[in-house]
């Protein structure tokens, strides 16, 4: 079974790298054919889009990782919704509200029509066809939805999370998506996030941090003395391999924003982002590993791992525009940012089981800073313009949506639920069967 199990992996590996040189070497043959180059372009953000798609596989492992035995189908389900409840939505409407068109440039509202173009009537280099576009950016939709998901693990009705979901995914990112990258306000504004740190992360990671405070914190995160308990995570093996396939998926969600890897000037971009992205994930994890050992005396793999994810955030807006060196500063402190907001929530009181809030929300917005300190030709005004706005609109949002759905269908599940856990209480199928691992403690 092993010897067949690594035949798949090669056969995989093998035919990806096929592809990527057989596109090399058709950009080489035909330079100034309009068809190849808009074939390659086509090409290249496929291949991206179905990397950003993959990532929804590492964020299920690694919330399920984070979280207890008996809240992991609920915690499945909910990002497997993300993207098939969330994905037709913005497919119907949600395009539409984020890239109007030309006619809402500079605005902070617009609609351009349900549905996506079928066809394409043009061709040359950086055209791309609607059909692929719709594909990569629902990919970055679904992304910025299940980040939520971990931030109420444990705790939140299926019912809410489904209609959180919906609203996010075809409404709220939408609207601030089209202020940048549709041509809106910010984007008039100078501001420049390139692949999504703002625009993406941190909604999710405000979205989350509204969601959290209004359900409250898991049963036993406090004590009486408002003192934070650790409850560790089921299985560290599944978060780890949740970060891998993520920082991998990465290579999709910020080269892949290029939009195009035809011509010199595309490629050569494209392979500063992807060494921008992969330094700024090192570092993340190392700073990170090392604030741990200096002030809790033990290195914590949760945290280290986390790291990469700040990085990771931390660099997606700017990683076309500053240096490797650069890149390296912006993931060593995001790795601090990751274990200070950990460490804050908790001051706070407030639940976040997978630390949501501080890789995607706080570097999020580290990211848009960093962007304006380090970008090349960058406004530092019009980034922290943009570091609020977006952060606001999406905690604003999101927070009188679920304080809508707390005095209207509810928003937390039972007590006895809770501690029994939502794979048996909200869906009656449990992720382990034969296994007992809930307490009525």
């Amino acid at each position: 079974m092993k010897r067949i199990k690594y035949k798949r992996i090669y056969w995989l590996i093998t035919g990806f790298l096929f592809i990527l040189s057989f596109s090399l070497y058709a950009q080489e043959q035909s330079m100034g054919d309009p068809v190849a180059a808009y074939a390659i372009d086509n090409l290249f953000l496929f291949l991206a889009a179905v990397l950003v798609l993959f990532m929804q596989a590492g964020f299920a492992m690694v919330e399920t990782g984070l979280n207890a035995a008996k809240n992991a189908t609920n915690i499945l389900f909910k990002n497997l919704m993300d993207l098939c409840v969330g994905g037709l939505l913005f497919y119907i409407f949600g395009y539409g509200l984020m890239y109007p068109g030309e006619a809402f440039k500079g605005g902070f509202f617009g609609f351009g029509g349900f549905f996506i173009k079928e066809s394409s009537t043009e061709l040359g280099a950086g055209i791309l066809h609607p059909q692929v576009d719709f594909l990569f950016q629902v990919a970055f939709a679904a992304t910025a939805a299940t980040i939520v998901s971990g931030a109420v693990a444990g705790r939140l009705k299926f019912s809410a999370y489904l209609i959180y979901s919906a609203i996010i995914t075809g409404i709220i990112y939408p609207i601030s998506g089209f202020w940048k990258w549709g041509g809106g306000w910010l984007n008039e504004l100078g501001f420049h996030d390139f692949a999504g740190s703002l625009v993406v992360h941190a909604v999710g990671g405000f979205a989350g941090l509204a969601a959290a405070i209004l359900l409250g914190p898991r049963i036993g995160k406090f004590d009486p003395e408002g003192k934070p308990q650790a409850l560790p995570g089921h299985n560290l093996s599944f978060s780890a391999l949740g970060v891998f396939i993520l920082w991998i998926g990465w290579y999709g969600f910020n080269p892949g924003s290029q939009l195009a890897i035809y011509g010199k000037e595309n490629t050569d971009l494209v392979m500063l982002i992807a060494v921008n992205t992969t330094l700024a994930a090192m570092a993340g994890a190392v700073s990170a590993m090392i604030t741990t050992w200096i002030f809790f005396g033990k290195p914590e793999l949760t945290m280290a791992l986390n790291g990469v994810l700040g990085g990771l955030v931390g660099i997606t807006a700017n990683c076309d525009s500053v240096s490797n060196p650069e890149a390296i500063i912006i993931g060593l402190v995001a790795g601090i940012l990751v274990v200070g907001g950990v460490k804050l929530l908790d001051y706070l009181k407030i639940d976040d089981p997978v630390g949501a809030w501080p890789v995607h929300g706080l570097n999020g917005v580290w990211g848009g800073i960093a962007t304006g300190i380090f970008g090349e030709g960058k406004d530092l005004t019009a980034q922290i313009i943009g570091s609020l706005v977006i952060p606001l609109w999406a905690f604003a949002t999101m927070f009188v949506l679920f304080l809508i759905l707390k005095y209207t269908i509810g928003i937390r599940v039972s007590r006895d639920e809770e501690l029994k856990g939502l794979d048996i209480g909200e869906h009656g199928e449990e992720a382990y069967h034969g296994f007992s691992f809930f307490t009525v403690e």
